[in-house]
């Protein structure tokens, strides 16, 4: 059986946080990437989306598995700055990269959103090793199914 996965576009980011600098997807060529794009005012993202992504973070050696945020902000522009994530950050202690999606200049559905058709937040995408996209899914997902995922993920050869 063969499959259609789709190279993933480079993320669009604007601004990092949690990381001392830029991260690119060619260079995390070797290692399955876990991307996870939140809103801070989304009720799922809080209560499900964020502390999942952490808990992947948490449980996967770096070696194996990056995790990814994406601050995508499609609504409530003007409140959800990258002052305002940044205490965000730090008062629920995620430990991961953070990017801020870039804005677009043709409305307000940000670059990255774009890119990868994200339907809203919280979206999960995950890439193999080689860059393909192997998951593109919106709302929440089990932790069985995304580990299970995830093991495939990382016992493929490469």
């Amino acid at each position: 059986m063969t499959h259609d996965f789709k190279t993933a576009p480079e993320l669009h980011v604007s601004q990092w946080l949690n990381t001392p600098e830029s991260i690119s997807l060619a260079l995390l060529r070797g290692r399955v990437v876990v991307v996870h794009a939140f809103q801070m005012l989304c009720p799922g993202c809080v209560s499900t989306g964020l502390p999942q992504a952490s808990r992947v973070h948490t449980f996967f050696s770096q070696q194996d598995v990056v995790v990814i945020g994406l601050h995508t902000v499609f609504e409530h522009h003007s409140v959800m700055g990258a002052d305002a994530l940044a205490v965000f950050a730090h008062e629920y202690d995620l430990p991961f990269p953070i990017g801020i999606d870039q804005a677009s200049s043709l409305g307000h559905i940000p670059m990255t959103m774009q890119a990868y058709g994200l339907r809203g937040t919280p979206s999960l995408v995950v890439l193999d090793r080689e860059g393909l996209i192997r998951l593109n899914h919106f709302g929440h997902i089990d932790d069985m199914r995304l580990g299970a995922l995830l093991g495939q993920l990382i016992a493929e050869p490469h």
